[in-house]
């Protein structure tokens, strides 16, 4: 991931209902949620929904996969690995001793 990438991604993120819906993804992985499910934890109507919906997945961050006569959304877990190392990639200026705690933190949860 580059500048270029990690931009539009974090843009997207820096809405609330984009990072709850996110997020709810993120803890429905491996299965996804249907939109419906999505609308419906957001308390939007479909079609405001939607434009937020679309904007998560034309940065990655959010698959859509017709299963049935559903659509189903997926976090893209690649997507988050590759801005989650972009933004630590440089972390303490390589010094690990100081990034051990957000790593212990990661790896409790």
């Amino acid at each position: 991931m580059n500048v270029d990438t990690a931009l539009p991604a974090l843009a997207a993120l820096a809405h609330p209902t984009r990072l709850e819906a996110f997020r709810l993804l993120v803890r429905h992985e491996p299965e996804g949620l249907s939109t419906g499910e999505l609308v419906d934890a957001s308390g939007l109507t479909q079609s405001t929904f939607s434009t937020h919906l679309a904007v998560l997945v034309k940065t990655g961050l959010v698959k859509s996969e017709k299963l049935g006569r559903q659509q189903i959304q997926r976090a893209d877990i690649d997507t988050l690995r590759e801005l989650m190392l972009f933004l630590a990639k440089d972390c303490c200026l390589g010094r690990a001793e100081l990034c051990e705690p957000l790593l212990a933190e990661l790896a409790c949860c």
